[in-house]
């Protein structure tokens, strides 16, 4: 199942070159995570309150091609089981315009418990292809 969530670029998201600052693609893809989480049940807040932390333990990005201010966007969002405790999330950023791929992004992720042990929380099991 891939989820899809719309945005626009923002001005103060833009560096001296006029395109989006690499590092706020980060920022996409977390926003996009969490209401993808959201959409599925998941309340990213609550389970951080129940203990349950959902963690990053690495991202892969690729830069593709540019975003400019006013640009409309989209993120999709897909969870693939990456090991017995780590989920992917397979993201990927879309100009609207043209669908043109911006970025390309895989972001690996577990939950640890009060502990700090990593496990894989039921409520993220169902979301694990």
């Amino acid at each position: 199942m891939t989820f899809r969530i719309d945005m626009k670029v923002r001005d103060y998201e833009c560096d001296i070159q006029g395109i989006v600052n690499n590092s706020v693609y980060f920022n996409y893809l977390e926003h996009a995570r969490h209401e993808f989480l959201l959409a599925q049940g998941v309340d990213f807040a609550a389970l951080a309150r129940d203990k349950i932390n959902l963690v990053v333990l690495r991202s892969e990005l690729d830069y593709k091609a540019s975003l400019m201010p006013g640009d409309h966007f989209y993120v999709t969002v897909e969870v693939v089981r990456e090991s017995r405790l780590k989920f992917a999330f397979v993201q990927n950023v879309y100009r609207s315009a043209d669908d043109k791929v911006a970025l390309q992004a895989k972001v690996i992720g577990t939950a640890v418990n009060a502990k700090g042990r990593p496990f894989v929380a039921k409520e993220l099991e169902t979301l694990i292809t």
